[in-house]
């Protein structure tokens, strides 16, 4: 797996909505994050410049707009994230964040059955 750089929760946010457009401008981003977050237009040009720095995202310039696209994949930088977390807070113990997330959550009888399978498969 390719070196994939650290992304901040806001960096996050704006990469959320790319993924989900695969490419857009600016002031599409904008406009898709102003009815979840205060930011001002020159906060999210900020971003875009920060996650264009670090690789993650591409750009081409396109009718006097530059038209971002993410360069990688979003589950890779969810792979990443995640072994981060469990390294950070759990110091790399998956059954100790497993049985944490379960014993804290409600889980539906369906829920149950298909950690139960899950499980059963990972016995074979």
């Amino acid at each position: 797996m390719r070196n994939i750089p650290q992304i901040s929760d806001a960096e996050w946010k704006v990469m959320k909505v790319i993924w989900a457009k695969s490419r857009c401008t600016a002031s599409e981003v904008i406009q898709e994050l102003s009815s979840c977050t205060r930011w001002k237009p020159k906060t999210v040009k900020t971003l875009l410049s920060r996650l264009v720095k670090k690789g993650v995202l591409g750009y081409e310039e396109r009718d006097r707009a530059y038209v971002y696209y993410p360069l990688i994949d979003e589950e890779e930088c969810i792979k990443k994230e995640s072994r981060s977390f469990l390294e950070r807070v759990y110091n790399g113990s998956l059954s100790r964040m497993l049985i944490t997330f379960i014993k804290e959550a409600k889980l539906t009888d369906r829920e149950i059955d298909e950690l139960k399978r899950i499980l059963d498969e990972k016995k074979e």
